[in-house]
């Protein structure tokens, strides 16, 4: 298990479920899709989804359920569905703003990092008035390998002039969690009730919510050296 030399000196966000209860969205989105062709959205067809790029999770999709519907016809018949829910539904998860201006008051600079492609970030960030929070976003179309591959979170290390062992990453999936895991960074899982079946070992903590004080305390370390219980 991880030990780290130094202190927190960037935060790094998940969007999706981390973030926003898009999750929650998606999953209303994915049973309307479903119903639409006669068929039923699984947990075991949302789970192969989750947390990755959108070709990636839509290929999934494919797979399991065997529809003729080409990928980009899927993508761009859910991102309509998605879009008209998330007019009067999408909301900050709690603790979010709690989060952010405790690490404003540490100066700490912030990044995103998601599977999600850049337009759909930055239109959900801008809606909640979420983008000058953040210093940049790394997205679906910054990198050659999407979660759990580790190569988002060491370009957004290196773009933040830290070393991944100073960077702490607020994940809500097994395959996220992972990628930051593997890039070497301080991982805090904050699992939902559409990822809490994962395997979040890996994790230096995992807490129920942005709210967790042991999210906060972690924040104001200067030396974290071991994973906390």
């Amino acid at each position: 298990m991880m030990k780290i030399a130094s202190g927190i000196r960037a935060v790094v966000f998940d969007l999706d479920g981390t973030m926003l209860n898009t999750e929650d969205i998606f999953e209303h989105a994915g049973q309307e899709l479903m119903a639409r062709r006669g068929l039923e959205m699984t947990n075991a067809i949302r789970h192969s989804m989750l947390g990755r790029r959108p070709t990636e999770a839509f290929t999934a999709l494919k797979s399991l359920t065997g529809l003729p519907d080409a990928i980009e016809d899927l993508m761009a018949e859910t991102k309509q569905i998605f879009q008209v829910l998330a007019e009067d539904s999408l909301a900050t998860m709690p603790g979010l703003f709690e989060i952010l201006s405790l690490t404003d008051a540490r100066r700490l600079p912030k990044a995103v990092a998601t599977s999600s492609p850049r337009a759909y970030m930055h239109w959900l960030l801008q809606k909640l008035d979420l983008l000058s929070y953040f210093q940049f976003a790394l997205t679906a179309e910054d990198v050659t390998h999407g979660k759990p591959h580790p190569e988002i979170y060491l370009k957004a290390a290196e773009r933040l002039g830290v070393a991944p062992s100073e960077m702490l990453v607020l994940e809500d999936s097994e395959t996220g969690t992972r990628a930051a895991a593997l890039a070497g960074a301080v991982v805090v899982s904050v699992p939902n009730r559409h990822t809490s079946y994962g395997d979040f070992s890996m994790s230096h903590l995992t807490v129920d919510s942005l709210l967790d004080e042991r999210l906060y305390a972690l924040l104001q370390v200067t030396e974290v050296k071991a994973p906390i219980a």
